[in-house]
């Protein structure tokens, strides 16, 4: 097989999207849409989720200590792609959107309803590596649709249709 060189930037794809969800100290909630995202521990359960500085959820994250990865389905690309496209500096985005919120059990973030798994993190560590801040998240709760959690609770992610 003959190879090529290739370009550097996100060389792992595909790579599924997410949409982060947080809070500020504030009360002022946002989300986000993150392509770098990924497990980084099974033992005990942590994410990883890269945030570019200068994003407004940054400071919300650095604030609270906290955050929401919500998995994202077909079924969610509307709002996938207007928190991808606007800002929260320009006004209430989830609000605008008419997102559905539901409060986090364990972290002070929302989660977003609609998405099919909700994974909820409080921030244990993160590094700056170069673009983005890397925010290490230890999984507090994940909730998944019914429908697609079996008798062992394991979450059935073939039968999501991912952005």
């Amino acid at each position: 097989m003959e190879k090529k060189q290739a370009a550097f930037r996100s060389c792992l794809q595909p790579a599924s999207k997410v949409l982060v969800s947080c809070r500020g100290k504030g009360g002022e909630d946002n989300a986000l849409v993150v392509a770098y995202c990924c497990n980084c521990s099974f033992d005990p359960p942590m994410v990883m989720v890269g945030i570019v500085p200068s994003r407004y959820s940054h400071r919300l994250i650095k604030e609270s200590g906290c955050f929401v990865v919500n998995l994202v389905s077909g079924d969610n690309k509307a709002l996938f792609d207007y928190m991808g496209s606007h800002s929260r500096r320009d006004g209430d985005k989830l609000k605008a959107f008419g997102a559905k919120l539901r409060e986090g059990e364990k972290v002070d973030a929302p989660l977003l309803d609609d998405c099919p798994v909700n994974i909820e993190c409080t921030v244990v560590d993160s590094i700056v590596t170069g673009s983005h801040e890397m925010f290490v998240g230890k999984v507090e709760q994940v909730h998944a649709d019914a429908r697609l959690v079996g008798e062992d609770g394991k979450i059935d992610f073939k039968s999501i249709d991912f952005v």
